[in-house]
């Protein structure tokens, strides 16, 4: 029953990690409809009001028949202009609409599932990790990567290619050191940054403003202080500190030892610009700062980890009984008495002088092998409120791993062992009754 349930899909779980792949297409359209409403109805307008003044002008005589002409051929440029734009949004708003139907269907076959037992999931969880890499490669700069395993794949509408695009040639434009393209999107999202409390804007400004100082020019300066009083006084109230620190640089060259102006005029700035328009650009489309496949396999390496998986070979080899691992599993004699903590299996197969060959546990244990145990290092153990898989008449055998007794006695009976052995049933060796130690999980 338990291996059944374990088997099972959680759907509400899996969708935890795929919110992302559903969220995104809604946001954009959002964004796509905001970017033609505000022109279409500026537009419209324009376009009625002349309309309307050039009919008057027509009635009364005040306007002639050539000025009437011209005032019509501006409209009609306007009108068009107006088309085009409303012609590429409608052509976003298509492809976000495919990319979602796409996504509904992928995710309608995970809850046509219902075990990881399914030869169906295999092929489902092994396209989502793909998406997973996808954006892995996307969020780092490898998009030639990311697009020819798309195209392999044949999942460009589940994979937000363009999204990350954008947002790529806008951070690499800043570590190149301009911010025309950053502030050119900080415009078109003026609003909604506004209620982020973004402060992407007033760095920007902040470091054209260092960028006219770097020169040392006199025209330079005085267009620096023109700036300043344009774009950087107005959030006096909102940063103060930064505020004051941007007049004080007006007494200090690049090459500065006094902070915080060398700090200023550092060119590490740049790299913080990127990521600060980063995390504007990601939080602004609802999208996690962290990569989906870190946050999955964290989930997994959590799950999986213990304190065995990360002790020193010597450590363990120094004492003369097996540790106590997270499972909290105390062992105590045939008589009761308590007796030395006792280990997990995966404790147990650290130790090499037991087997000969200390590879056992990177091939039993994930956490344990060689690419994953320093990146699980920072990861925290999962809390079990029970376990599902503990059997419950564990036994500790000399070597310190730990079996359900029944399954001990069964297989020493199908060795043809004697009532008073058993057998490990991973390693081969063979113990007496009486030196098998009863486990108590607490």
């Amino acid at each position: 029953m338990a291996d059944l349930e374990a088997a099972k899909i959680n759907h509400d779980n899996h969708l935890l990690l795929d919110q992302p792949c559903l969220r995104l297409p809604y946001e954009l359209l959002r964004n796509n409809f905001r970017s033609v409403h505000y022109p279409f109805e500026w537009d419209s307008n324009a376009v009625k009001n002349a309309v309307k003044e050039t009919a008057n002008g027509l009635i009364s005589g005040k306007t002639s028949a050539q000025d009437a002409v011209k005032s019509l051929d501006q409209m009609l440029g306007k009108m068009r202009g107006l088309k085009r734009k409303l012609a590429a949004a409608a052509e976003e708003e298509d492809r976000l609409y495919r990319q979602m139907d796409a996504r509904v269907a992928h995710l309608r076959e995970l809850a046509n599932l219902n075990t990881v037992d399914d030869v169906k999931y295999e092929a489902w969880s092994r396209q989502r990790l793909d998406r997973l890499l996808v954006d892995y490669m996307l969020r780092h700069g490898y998009g030639s990567s990311a697009v020819a395993l798309a195209d392999e794949r044949g999942m460009r509408d589940l994979v937000d290619i363009d999204t990350f695009a954008t947002m790529s040639k806008i951070r690499q434009s800043l570590e190149k050191g301009s911010v025309q393209e950053a502030l050119s999107w900080c415009n078109e999202n003026k609003k909604e940054l506004r209620k982020m409390q973004s402060n992407l804007e007033f760095m920007l400004r902040c470091q054209q403003y260092i960028e006219m100082m770097r020169t040392g020019s006199q025209t330079k300066m005085i267009d620096a202080i023109n700036h300043a009083k344009k774009y950087i006084t107005p959030f006096n109230d909102t940063y103060p500190v930064e505020v004051s620190h941007m007049a004080g640089l007006l007494a200090y060259r690049p090459d500065t030892k006094i902070e915080p102006y060398a700090s200023l005029y550092s060119a590490s700035r740049w790299q913080k610009l990127a990521e600060t328009f980063s995390e504007a650009y990601l939080k602004l489309l609802n999208l996690p700062m962290t990569p989906l496949l870190h946050i999955a396999l964290s989930s997994g390496l959590s799950a999986l980890k213990t304190p065995a998986c990360h002790s020193t070979p010597s450590s363990v080899q120094a004492q003369p009984e097996p540790e106590q691992s997270q499972h909290h599993i105390n062992g105590a004699n045939d008589g009761g008495d308590s007796a030395t903590p006792t280990a997990t299996p995966d404790a147990a197969a650290a130790q090499p002088q037991h087997h000969g060959t200390a590879s056992l546990t990177t091939r039993i244990c994930p956490v344990c092998s060689t690419e994953l145990n320093e990146l699980a290092r920072s990861v925290r153990y999962a809390h079990h409120s029970k376990s599902r898989l503990l059997e419950h008449d564990l036994v500790l055998l000399p070597n310190g791993r730990v079996y359900g007794k029944a399954r001990l006695e069964e297989y020493a009976a199908k060795s043809g062992l004697p009532q008073w052995q058993v057998k490990d049933l991973v390693t081969g060796e063979v113990f007496g009754v009486d030196g098998v130690r009863k486990v108590y999980v607490t």
